[in-house]
């Protein structure tokens, strides 16, 4: 596996752990592949926001597995949220502590899934083109 594949490979890894309920932060391992291999931009964007959304889709997954009566227990605010606003708050899921949160609460209260993981992609994908272009902005890339 040559550099450019083992840093992809870590950052898949990194944005994946990063959105599930494990701690982690994607932000710094992408600048860190950018400030390294500034001609992987959308490349790396692409596989953030992948992961990313696949973790995303996990915390969503295991929502599904909770019973019906302990959803509202475990993240009552989360839950609340995801109520009142829908699929559309799932924009909000990169949001640390907050955003794994409402991806188990959307799960719990069986949001459509398709809509959910674009919800959570589209999300994600703003959030990683910013700190891109932060990065390129910073090394002049």
């Amino acid at each position: 596996m040559n550099a450019e594949a083992g840093s992809l490979a870590g950052l898949f890894a990194s944005s994946f752990l990063s959105s599930t309920l494990l701690p982690g932060n994607s932000e710094i391992v992408l600048a860190a592949v950018l400030a390294s291999l500034p001609h992987l931009f959308w490349p790396a964007i692409a596989v953030a926001t992948i992961g990313n959304a696949a973790g995303g889709m996990t915390s969503y997954a295991l929502g599904r597995l909770i019973p019906a009566e302990g959803g509202r227990k475990l993240a009552p605010r989360a839950v609340a949220l995801a109520q009142r606003f829908g699929i559309p708050m799932l924009l909000l899921s990169w949001v640390p502590v907050i955003g794994d949160a409402l991806c188990v609460a959307s799960g719990w209260l069986r949001q459509d899934w398709r809509l959910a993981t674009l919800a959570i992609a589209a999300g994600k994908l703003a959030r990683y083109v910013v700190v891109a272009e932060g990065v390129a902005w910073a090394t002049g890339a």
